[in-house]
């Protein structure tokens, strides 16, 4: 059984590193993945850095976008109380 358990395929998860594109305070993040070469990640963060004012960073950088797709609402009953579930 624990044979089993090793030949078992797993998904692929990548080695990620933060990488902030911003310019000074200003935080604008991308995860970008380990496995490439240094040249090629540094060729990366060039191009990303070089096109970053095409991204949405924010709910505010996407004017045309109706709220009413990007608010999470619950549907409630508002005629029963809530209940605290056990952990």
């Amino acid at each position: 059984m624990l044979e089993q358990e090793e030949r078992e395929v797993k998904p692929h998860q990548e080695e990620t590193e933060d990488v902030n594109l911003g310019i000074g305070r200003e935080k604008k993040e991308v995860k970008v993945g380990t496995c490439m070469s240094v040249k090629v990640r540094d060729e990366l963060v060039t191009l990303l850095r070089d096109y970053q004012d095409i991204f949405a960073w924010s709910f505010q950088d996407m004017p045309g976008l109706s709220s009413e797709i990007v608010q999470h609402k619950l549907p409630l009953n508002h005629e029963c109380s809530p209940v605290k579930q056990k952990l």
